[in-house]
């Protein structure tokens, strides 16, 4: 009976300790780490939905210190992955991808950088990112290729949060010539780059922007074939494609901050030569979605980007519905 009764005593005690080691051990949890503030907020449910999906929370919920550019609910939408169905439904090895390019090792308050276009930095898969620190009017605006900082150094207690309005894509090419030739509705603008003897000097160097015009544009312009443009003088072909150039790297979001309250902004390019911009602006899902007009000094209308800030290791590139015309 004694033996009995000195068991249940041990059990108790047992019982007891292990309460107070739960309780211990509860109170000791941090629950302010990045995965839990990710996890936690309802904006940013399917970055959340990816983390998990390729076993990347268990990252964030580390040492760290790590900088996490979380795009919201809205940019995952504009980059395609509009549903939780959808990320789930990409390959593993792609989401994890997109994601790592999305961490960086360290803490980054990206609003003490200097006042400057595009400086790099590196995430955490080694890919390069581009933050510009810059004053538009009465506000302070932070872009990370191009894509606007919506909510800055949100804290947690192994790193910071920069939300930000676009889902932002590893690049693939090194060389903005490979993404220029890798490019179906490029083909006549880059097989225009060969005929000029542009090919190399855009592989050496840099960085550079190109405003590259699209198979269609190349067509009203006056080069409707590979033969037409095997056929055209070199020299006349490099002048009108260095129009199309500029020596710097330069995403859309950038004309907006240096065109300030009048909207309007000149980009000099290669060829010395200036184009006219403007900026366009429409209400959109998540925000205001800026676009822009450029307009060369032989054009007699604007012509329009139709695709954006494709990155590259040595520039960005983007895709125009028109040719940019020095003389009409």
């Amino acid at each position: 009976m004694k033996a009995y009764k000195y068991m249940l005593l041990l059990l108790l005690a047992f019982s007891m300790g292990s309460c107070k080691k739960d309780k211990q051990e509860k109170a000791n949890q941090d629950n302010n780490k990045l995965s839990d503030i990710i996890a936690d907020n309802f904006n940013l449910s399917l970055f959340n939905t990816g983390l998990t999906a390729v076993n990347l929370r268990e990252k964030l919920a580390g040492t760290g210190p790590f900088t996490v550019l979380t795009p919201s609910d809205d940019a995952f939408a504009r980059g395609g992955y509009g549903s939780t169905e959808a990320v789930l439904s990409e390959a593993p090895a792609r989401i994890s991808s997109i994601l790592n390019y999305h961490i960086l090792n360290g803490e980054y308050e990206l609003n003490k950088l200097p006042f400057l276009f595009n400086q790099e930095l590196r995430s955490s898969n080694g890919g390069k990112l581009f933050v510009t620190h810059w004053v538009n009017g009465t506000d302070t605006v932070l872009t990370i290729n191009g894509a606007r900082v919506l909510s800055q150094n949100v804290t947690a207690s192994n790193g910071l949060i920069q939300v930000i309005d676009r889902m932002l894509e590893p690049y693939k090419y090194e060389q903005i010539t490979d993404a220029i030739a890798s490019d179906k509705n490029l083909s006549l603008f880059y097989q225009a780059l060969q005929r000029a003897g542009l090919i190399t000097s855009l592989q050496s160097g840099g960085p550079y922007t190109v405003f590259a015009p699209g198979n269609a544009a190349m067509i009203s312009y006056g080069l409707p074939t590979l033969a037409a443009i095997n056929q055209a003088d070199p020299a006349t072909l490099k002048t009108f494609l260095r129009y199309h150039i500029l020596n710097d790297r330069r995403f859309i979001y950038d004309y907006v901050l240096s065109a300030g309250a009048s909207n309007k902004t000149e980009q000099t390019m290669q060829d010395g030569n200036s184009v006219g911009i403007t900026i366009s602006s429409t209400a959109g899902q998540g925000g205001t979605i800026y676009s822009i007009n450029l307009k060369g000094s032989g054009n007699t209308s604007t012509v329009q980007p139709t695709k954006q800030d494709v990155l590259t290791g040595n520039g960005v590139l983007h895709t125009l519905n028109g040719a940019l015309k020095i003389t009409q």
